[in-house]
């Protein structure tokens, strides 16, 4: 049997995957605002304060129905900036502990929770490189954290940044990376006039290798360490790329939480949603004319849930009930 390859010689001009974390407020969003015309999906508002594009969400299934779109619409942007990714596995979390009726991630027990979640956000990388192959850069921002750490060879403990994320999602992350930019304050130690040691500075920088102190790494032969601001890296993103799609708007509608977690519980329990509807109908809350989308949340709260067991057990009564 006999078969047929490509042979690729050369660098090949692909969007950058770019990852960037660090201290809180030191201007990781404002650095990817600096990037080719970026939309932002916004998870925790933190892009309020800049000029920019940005889509807000609050839910798992929203951010990747947006990741999605921009997939189908790859001309809406040059640069897809997720602000922040720890914010997004919270809402992860929030959306398997739903779908899977489970008080929170331990709830599974034996770390089966997290391997769940892995493989959820892994579905969000995956798409994110598929973000990159319609010819659009990816930043995805998260936040760090200083976790004090030893090494049995030296003297004393050290204060180690890491991302703030699980032990799980974490190294997903620093793998889809080309880039990831740790960016801090520099501070200098000198010697007073009295010969006391003193911390002056606070340079805003950003490393992009490896140190015992934080996690970087680059895939460009950057320097070890760059002023923060889009002027360093600029070359990287100097290629253009085409794109098929014109379209110029995506519209988004996010589904209430609550909404979300009815329809889980319908496809859980086997039941359509027009037998729900009869149930409510019957009661006198909503018409059988309405859509379960019309229910409000504080109905779906305080009677559906309440209720559910019930109900589950007025629609197996009633004529080809489920």
């Amino acid at each position: 049997m006999s078969f047929a390859f490509e042979i690729i010689q050369g660098e090949e001009k692909l969007p950058i995957k770019l990852g960037i974390y660090g201290a809180e407020g030191i201007g990781k969003t404002s650095l990817a605002n600096e990037l080719p015309d970026p939309l932002f999906i916004d998870t925790e508002n933190g892009s309020a304060r800049i000029n920019c594009r940005r889509i807000k969400t609050s839910s798992w299934e929203n951010l990747i129905a947006i990741v999605k779109s921009v997939i189908d619409n790859p001309s809406i942007c040059k640069t897809l900036v997720i602000d922040t990714l720890d914010k997004a596995e919270s809402f992860c979390i929030d959306y398997l502990c739903q779908k899977f009726r489970k008080a929170n991630i331990e709830d599974w027990g034996y770390g089966r929770g997290y391997t769940i979640l892995q493989d959820e956000v892994n579905r969000l990388f995956e798409l994110l490189n598929k973000v990159i192959a319609v010819g659009i850069h990816v930043v995805v921002i998260a936040h760090g954290k200083p976790r004090k750490f030893e090494l049995p060879e030296e003297a004393g403990a050290f204060d180690r940044w890491e991302l703030k994320l699980t032990r799980q999602v974490g190294p997903l992350f620093k793998e889809w990376c080309d880039i990831l930019l740790f960016c801090n304050y520099k501070t200098y130690v000198v010697t007073t006039d009295n010969n006391t040691k003193k911390a002056q500075g606070g340079k805003r920088v950003m490393y992009t290798t490896h140190h015992a102190c934080w996690d970087a790494k680059n895939r460009f032969n950057l320097p070890d360490e760059l002023e923060l601001s889009f002027k360093p890296i600029a070359h990287l993103f100097a290629n253009e790329v085409e794109v098929q799609s014109k379209t110029q708007e995506v519209k988004i509608e996010e589904k209430p939480t609550n909404l979300i977690k009815l329809q889980s519980m319908i496809a859980e329990a086997g039941i359509t949603e027009n037998s729900l509807k009869v149930v409510v109908a019957t009661k006198g809350h909503y018409s059988l004319d309405d859509d379960i989308s019309t229910y409000s949340d504080e109905f779906i709260t305080r009677w559906i849930i309440p209720n559910w067991s019930k109900i589950i057990q007025t629609i197996s009564k009633t004529n080809g009930g489920k």
